[in-house]
């Protein structure tokens, strides 16, 4: 996992096209989304890391409302310690399971390259 260089990509897409999280030099904490301070120590002495982009469901809803059908919304915590809020997808929703390992996928949403998981093998 080392620093890259993103100037002109969106905060969670690396150069590379894997997800990056914030890394504070100053307290070595990791966070999502990445950010200008640290949400830790509130040091400015932060960069990008990326991601292996794999870990577990810490928790779920599945969401029947809305233009798209159901959807599974979810709390992934990944390998390198962090939270994201996240969509499932690529699933049956009646299949996702509290622990479930998960990778992310980009997928296109409102132009934009934007995270979300799906179940890995």
């Amino acid at each position: 996992m080392d620093e890259v260089d993103t100037s002109g990509t969106a905060e969670w897409l690396s150069e590379a096209g894997r997800l990056q999280l914030g890394h504070c030099r100053a307290c070595d904490a990791v966070h999502y989304y990445p950010r200008r301070a640290c949400p830790f120590c509130s040091s400015l002495d932060v960069g990008r890391r990326e991601s292996l982009g794999k870990g577990t469901i810490y928790s779920h809803s599945l969401t029947t409302r809305g233009p798209n059908g159901p959807y599974v919304l979810a709390y992934v915590t990944l390998d390198e310690g962090v939270s994201i809020l996240t969509n499932i997808v690529d699933a049956d929703p009646s299949t996702v399971t509290i622990g479930q390992s998960v990778e992310v996928v980009f997928k296109e949403q409102h132009s934009v390259l934007t995270p979300f998981f799906r179940p890995s093998a």
